[in-house]
């Protein structure tokens, strides 16, 4: 086994430490209000690039080129591309007011007692819909304060039920950005991933709703949640959810919601032509920054394979992790950390990928279970982290309506990435081989 070259991976230190540095900078010292995401993560990958391609004298800035365009020319990178603007194109298209639809008509159906349970529910059903935990919370969120408002039921533990249901979906979703990532990056089908995904997401989703009923129990309910909705508008979701499931392919279930739901808004909408292309537009300009990012870190990685980088990870990770089961947990451990880092799943996942196939090659590890254990662990880790976009967002709205919040109240109530976690390591550790067949 190669002990490979460390010092090649100063690319990834240099951005840790602009952005994790910066980051810490503006959101704690300065008092910025969503401080790591006012980092210019692209210019921090530019000047981890800069510092790839400053090593190694040998190769000559041609050659060094040429690695890279083979990094980034890679059919997974290419393929990525294409799904993240034509899930964008998807969103800018349907819209977000059919979140509120679910939300409300669940509401209307279920007793205000486990008013709480049904945030968790929707905002699960809402994520794999729209494929964004933040849009998701940014959606139900108002929905969650409102609950609380009417009913008494605790603030901290409304928020945190959205944000555990969001992030079930940002694990799953066919269209979320976490999930084209790890199925690119580890080469396997989402079919599969989804598959392998839902035997550990689904046990820590009952778990979840499980503990908001026992302490959701603890209130005495003193009104209810209505308003209109309109289920028509969900229709595109539900095509794109049922698709992906029984294994059509994403471009042409992404196709199918677009057209599908351009139909659908024209028609019950009540938007015009011209709208609904800015909406694509717009949808498609949202994943300019992902795409850049997937760009620069393909570029990176591959002068970091070529300097012998990943071989030194890959050395570390066999003396400290022995054995496939141990190499599964490392290879979460690895993303937690590009999470912990970065305070975004996505880039965590595009940043392990490289590291990662070569994990599940040594491990005997299959692409879709290496895809699932990164966007499964990515999601635990961002779940939970203070300053990550999810937690941010969530009390940036609860302050907009009114409702000071801290992070540290919502932390205790976060059932869903703390029951991801167990539902992870029985998957890894107690479950058989022969009920994870490969």
């Amino acid at each position: 086994m190669k002990k490979g070259n460390p010092f090649a991976l100063l690319p990834i230190g240099v951005f840790l430490v602009l952005y994790l540095g910066l980051g810490l900078i503006f959101e704690y010292a300065l008092k910025i209000p969503m401080g790591f995401y006012n980092v210019p993560i692209v210019v921090a990958f530019l000047c981890a690039l800069l510092t790839a391609c400053i090593q190694n004298k040998k190769l000559s800035f041609d050659e060094k080129l040429e690695i890279m365009g083979r990094g980034i020319g890679d059919k997974n990178i290419v393929t990525m591309i294409l799904i993240f603007l034509a899930a964008g194109i998807f969103v800018g298209v349907v819209g977000r007011s059919s979140a509120e639809s679910v939300a409300y008509f669940m509401l209307s159906i279920v007793p205000a007692r486990f008013a709480v349970a049904v945030l968790f529910i929707v905002s699960c059903f809402v994520s794999v819909a729209m494929g964004t935990s933040v849009g998701t919370i940014t959606l139900i969120a108002p929905i969650a304060v409102a609950v609380s408002n009417a009913t008494e039921f605790n603030m901290p533990l409304c928020i945190a039920s959205v944000i555990g249901g969001s992030m079930f979906g940002d694990n799953l979703s066919f269209i979320s950005d976490t999930t084209i990532a790890a199925c690119n990056g580890q080469g396997c089908q989402m079919k599969d991933k989804f598959r392998e995904n839902f035997l550990i997401a689904l046990p820590a989703a009952i778990a979840t709703v499980v503990l908001i009923l026992v302490f959701s129990a603890q209130t005495d309910v003193s009104g209810t949640v209505a308003k209109e909705y309109d289920l028509i508008k969900t229709i595109p979701y539900i095509l794109v959810l049922f698709g992906g499931i029984i294994g059509i392919n994403v471009f042409v279930i992404l196709l199918i919601g677009i057209i599908s739901g351009s139909i659908i808004t024209l028609i019950v909408g009540g938007t015009t032509f011209p709208a609904l292309t800015a909406g694509m537009g717009a949808g498609a300009a949202g994943m300019f920054e992902t795409i850049l990012v997937a760009v620069l870190v393909a570029a990176v990685c591959a002068l970091i394979r070529e300097y012998g980088g990943f071989d030194s990870i890959l050395y570390a990770v066999k003396k400290i992790f022995k054995g496939k089961k141990s190499g599964q947990l490392g290879m979460g451990l690895l993303v937690g950390a590009m999470d912990i880092a970065t305070a975004n799943n996505t880039v965590a996942i595009v940043m392990a990928n490289p590291i990662a196939k070569d994990m599940s090659k040594e491990y005997g590890i299959s692409p879709k279970k290496s895809a699932s254990l990164l966007d499964t662990f990515s999601c635990i880790f961002q779940g939970i982290i203070p300053y990550g976009a999810q937690m941010l967002v969530a009390i940036s709205t609860v302050s907009e309506l009114g409702t000071s919040l801290s992070a540290f109240e919502i932390l205790p109530y976060l059932f869903y990435p703390a029951m991801l976690l167990v539902s992870s390591l029985i998957f890894i550790y107690i479950i058989p081989d022969k009920k994870t067949a490969d």
